[in-house]
């Protein structure tokens, strides 16, 4: 799996993890290992910027993702896991700082944006939450994901709750 972490927000930030918990996501969904995916870490205007352009709403956001080849999950065992550009997930980790202080069970920025890289991932994999039964499905993959990946690595302590809606 090629997978690009870049940090150009002026933050530091656990990128190993973000890489880490990126693949593990991407090999959970079954993306061939030969995909492609980029997350870039940008500061609060440059988020803004890109939330007013592409999204035409005010003010930076935690998470954008902009899929390129439109990859979806097998949908059976047997079916070969799809191969090509999955995009980019940008990541503010001015926001996810924020958000990770306000959630219902209080996270660090690291843990925030690890979250944040599974949703974009869930993303650019087609998944959505505008309607209810979207929204149960995504988060709860999302959720599976996060918790997957703490408990391999042995991280103790409840899963950061999803703060984005």
């Amino acid at each position: 799996m090629s997978i690009d972490v870049n940090n150009e927000s002026g933050t530091e930030a656990d990128e190993e993890a973000i890489l880490d918990i990126a693949r593990y996501a991407l090999g959970r969904m079954r993306i061939h290992p030969l995909s492609e995916l980029s997350v870039i870490l940008v500061d609060g205007p440059a988020m803004e910027q890109l939330h007013v352009q592409w999204m035409d709403l005010p003010g930076p956001t935690d998470v954008m993702s902009f899929p390129m080849d439109e990859l979806r999950p097998p949908a059976k065992d047997d079916e070969e896991p799809p191969q090509g550009l999955l995009g980019d997930i940008v990541l503010c980790p001015e926001v996810a700082e924020r958000q990770g202080r306000e959630a219902p069970t209080e996270h660090s920025t690291d843990e925030e944006l690890q979250l944040l890289t599974v949703h974009g991932v869930l993303h650019l994999l087609g998944y959505d939450h505008e309607e209810p039964d979207e929204k149960a499905e995504m988060f709860g993959l999302q959720q599976a994901i996060v918790d997957g990946w703490r408990g391999e690595r042995g991280l103790t302590g409840p899963s950061p709750a999803p703060t984005v809606s």
